[in-house]
């Protein structure tokens, strides 16, 4: 009976925890309508230099995960995001990591990015980008400290400062 119990136990704590709203601006798009996956094969730039411009995803490939759709530049792209979705969505809901450092959900610029081990991460401004990348390490701890306390709260509704998204392309 022990056996069984346990068994029931363990099976109970794999099941991944509940995530949280993803941030969806206006285009109705996660990530603004950009290709998560691209940005895993664009050439990351170094820390305290702009990264390349984000691949802008396509109405044409689509895929629902998290709750909201993600637009991808090629069937290829869609391809491998069905493969293993939680690799190439960006952590924390596609809110701000910076911000999440600080204890709440703002919105993530799909143009601000920065894969850290294989994850990928957003921040707001350029401004919020330096004081990111001043002590990555230590920001994602506070991140990963904070976010189990956040998760659950609504997405953020606030629009990305001086941010026009110029995807999903049609």
């Amino acid at each position: 009976m022990m056996r069984y119990a346990l068994a029931a136990l363990a099976a109970f704590l794999t099941v991944p925890a509940f995530a949280g709203e993803q941030y969806v601006n206006a285009t109705g798009f996660a990530n603004s309508g950009y290709d998560v996956v691209a940005y895993f094969d664009l050439k990351q730039a170094p820390v305290g230099s702009p990264q390349p411009a984000a691949v802008p995803g396509s109405k044409a490939f689509t895929a629902e995960y998290n709750g909201s759709t993600f637009a991808f530049a090629n069937a290829d792209n869609l391809a491998r995001f069905q493969e293993d979705p939680a690799k190439y969505a960006p952590q924390y809901d596609g809110h701000c990591a910076y911000g999440v450092a600080q204890g709440g959900k703002v919105p993530g610029n799909p143009d601000l990015w920065r894969i850290v081990d294989g994850k990928l991460y957003l921040n707001i401004t350029p401004n919020v980008v330096t004081f990111w990348e001043e002590d990555i390490g230590g920001n994602l701890e506070k991140s990963e400290h904070n976010w189990p306390g956040i998760e659950a709260q609504p997405a953020s509704e606030m629009a990305i400062p001086k941010f026009s998204p110029a995807a999903p392309k049609s």
